[in-house]
């Protein structure tokens, strides 16, 4: 199927996934096969279940008894619920770099649009930001999302000690500096950016920083190249051991944008290819899967279509 163009025209970095890409490890073997394929399938029936919630087919999407009764990520960050209304809100502000990477900052660190919504946005004005953080102090609570979790325990002994202080003050003080550097790149990984940012950030909080080197190459692809080396966290990790015990896990997904994959979606009828990142969250994914039908792992049930 071809890409909905709400979807394609909302990033700019397509171009990168159905183009060719210049290989960064002269060896793709990975050893075990029988594993690839379980991922692929795995993944394979994710996207079905997209191309069919989309599509207005009715329920249940999938005959995988794991699939139907619990929650799973999308094979692309981009078909999520919550990235789409941030990068929705924030696409007037696309020529203005750096307050564009301060409000993403935020909406990830928020983890809720409807927050965002309320409040405002931020700006390098501290009055302006003041007064928004008069207003999300008085916001309903939840304030805040899961998906991203903030470790409040690395600002309390700082000098924005709570969460909107260190958004409202904190952040535009120093994010202006860090999208200059970034302004600088040109194909830069996500492991080397978040290198180079966290010094400069002053707090690891490299969890969060990876999530929005994500988005500064969705709409920023000159900078980041999100098929070069990528940061594999704990949840994928156990899949990439699973896949080439032998090799780094960052290899091990770089390694996988060679595999012969069809994702069966398009553009201009040209298939859409996987980067690293997505092989990092299909990891995840595939172990939360595996884990489940074990009956161990966090049990999300899938209760909202909208979600899945």
């Amino acid at each position: 199927m071809e890409l909905p163009h709400h979807i394609r025209d909302l990033y700019r970095h397509w171009d990168r996934h159905i183009g060719d890409q210049k290989p960064i490890i002269s060896d793709p073997t990975l050893s075990e096969t029988s594993v690839i394929q379980e991922v692929c399938a795995f993944a394979h029936e994710r996207l079905f279940i997209w191309k069919k919630k989309i599509s207005g087919s009715p329920m249940p999407y999938t005959s995988d008894p794991i699939l139907q009764k619990y929650r799973f990520c999308n094979v692309f960050r981009e078909f999520d619920k919550q990235t789409i209304a941030i990068h929705t809100m924030l696409n007037p502000l696309r020529d203005d770099f750096a307050l564009w990477l301060l409000n993403m900052f935020y909406c990830r660190m928020v983890a809720r649009p409807e927050t965002i919504e309320n409040v405002g946005l931020l700006s390098f004005d501290p009055e302006r930001n003041r007064e928004l953080y008069d207003r999300l102090m008085a916001s309903s609570r939840p304030r805040y999302g899961t998906p991203y979790v903030f470790p409040i325990s690395t600002i309390q002994k700082s000098a924005t000690p709570n969460r909107e202080r260190f958004i409202c003050e904190y952040l535009p003080s120093v994010v202006q500096k860090i999208a200059g550097e970034i302004e600088t790149w040109e194909s830069m990984s996500v492991i080397d950016g978040v290198a180079r940012i966290l010094p400069m950030f002053g707090f690891n909080l490299n969890f969060l920083w990876t999530e929005v080197l994500i988005d500064v190459a969705y709409q920023y692809p000159d900078r980041i190249n999100l098929f070069g080396r990528f940061p594999i966290g704990p949840g994928s990790m156990p899949t990439m051991k699973m896949i080439d015990a032998k090799s780094d896990p960052v290899d091990v997904a770089v390694k996988l944008i060679s595999i012969p994959f069809d994702s069966g979606i398009t553009i201009d009828g040209v298939p859409i290819r996987l980067s690293a990142e997505n092989w990092e969250g299909i990891g995840c994914e595939f172990r939360k899967y595996t884990n489940l039908k074990t009956g161990r792992g966090r049990k999300r049930i899938f209760s909202h279509p909208e979600r899945m």
